[in-house]
């Protein structure tokens, strides 16, 4: 076996660390900056080589023992041998990194944050565990410190034969409304009243759901909207954030780190008033929920039309309209007539996939200028390719975010506040 010594010199967006070796870069997972280590060349590519940690000669002064047993077994963590407070500064620079490659010149990067351990209410099990680290096999775990007490109270109480077989939604902590959610959860435990469970691909009966001016109703007939739409009532989940209930499919995607979300949501919706308020990629409407305290009306624009039918029934007694198109579309579609009878947005908010704003999303934004525009995002690339496209146009970044969601880990989500002065 060929080891070699190496200094992991900065950390990059995933988590890893760089160092170099004959002039070839190498990447060291676990490893902090400033660390000298001994490794062994792992996998060998033309431009770079992976290395595996056999030894710590130097360690960093930020180091730390992890707080779980299943550390670098469980794919979830990869940051956790990383003081906590060295972790957000190391995200940051992460974060910043990617805004740099896209020459953005940036004002200092805010933090936004809560608790290191026992803020995630979201996980899927595997056969009642999680799956290993670049792995389809399943550890089994009783207790997992990211976890809220609620779900780690599960864990512990129920054997590993109990549980759920295949892949396994679960929700749930303090903010999880008991008594909205009486349907929710194939598996539902009354031990358990703020955890909800359900399977991946369920055999229960489902409903069709069409929303008409804001009511729902259960039905065989479609609207216009949101034709085709089929969702589980049992599915259902409502939790409290920041004072309104939001519900949404427990199968689909909601944010993990609600204490987080909290504090974004606010973010979002600081400074901003007006007429009209236009919230792209809205998803279940978390952030329309709060627009519409600071707006006379909401637009929401959201290809996932199941997640469209939890927006209205979220939006419920506000001024609103939706539509359960892509955002290419909308832009071709419908905002010309918008912009034409209603004059143009007061504010835009934003909240694309991973993959970023769709094309002819940006070049809207970019043509028709809203004064104010406030950009989330789940992938620092591309919110800051996007980021690049809206500067250029004549945007200033007032004020960039790191949305610290996920302690523990190198996963960044961000928030932009761009400016048309």
């Amino acid at each position: 076996m060929s080891t070699k010594e190496i200094i992991a010199q900065k950390i990059v967006p995933g988590g890893d660390c760089i160092g170099n070796i004959g002039g070839k870069t190498v990447f060291i997972p676990f490893a902090i900056p400033g660390e000298k280590l001994e490794i062994e060349i792992t996998d060998s590519k033309r431009d770079y080589d992976t290395g595996k940690i056999l030894k710590i000669i130097e360690p960093s002064p930020y180091r730390v023992t992890p707080v779980c047993p299943l550390y670098q077994q469980c794919g979830g963590c990869n940051m956790m041998h990383i003081n906590p407070n060295f972790q957000k500064e190391l995200r940051k620079e992460m974060l910043k990194i990617c805004f740099e490659r896209e020459n953005i010149s940036l004002p200092e990067i805010e933090v936004i944050s809560g608790d290191d351990t026992g803020y995630r209410y979201r996980f899927q099990l595997h056969d009642g565990g999680l799956l290993k680290k670049q792995s389809n096999e399943a550890v089994r775990v009783d207790f997992c410190p990211v976890a809220t007490s609620e779900i780690n109270e599960y864990l512990k109480n129920t054997v590993q034969n109990e549980r759920p077989r295949g892949r396994i939604h679960v929700f749930g902590g303090k903010n999880v409304i008991p008594e909205l959610n009486t349907g929710a959860g194939f598996f539902r435990d009354k031990r358990f009243p703020k955890v909800i469970l359900a399977e991946q691909e369920n055999k229960k009966e489902q409903v069709e759901t069409v929303i008409r001016s804001g009511k729902r109703k259960v039905k065989r007939a479609v609207n216009h909207y949101f034709a085709g739409t089929v969702l589980n009532p049992a599915n259902i989940v409502t939790v409290q954030i920041a004072g309104k209930n939001i519900s949404f499919d427990v199968q689909g995607f909601f944010q993990s780190n609600i204490s987080v979300l909290e504090k974004a949501a606010q973010l979002v919706c600081k400074d901003l008033s007006g007429k009209n308020v236009l919230d792209m990629y809205s998803g279940a409407g978390t952030f329309s929920v709060f627009l519409a305290d600071h707006f006379e009306k909401v637009t929401m624009v959201e290809h996932n039309r199941d997640a469209m039918v939890f927006a209205e029934m979220n939006m419920r007694g506000t001024n609103h309209v939706s539509y359960g198109v892509s955002g290419a579309k909308w832009v071709a579609q419908n905002a010309p007539s918008i912009i034409k009878n209603e004059g143009n947005f007061d504010a835009v908010v934003i909240d694309p996939p991973r993959s970023g704003m769709e094309k002819q999303v940006c070049q809207w934004l970019c043509k028709e200028k809203p004064k104010y525009i406030r950009s989330v995002s789940c992938d620092a690339a591309t919110h800051a390719r996007d980021a690049a496209f809206l500067i250029k146009a004549g945007y200033t970044l007032k004020s960039l975010y790191l949305l610290d969601f996920y302690p523990q880990t190198a996963h960044i989500e961000s928030l932009a506040c761009f400016e048309w002065i």
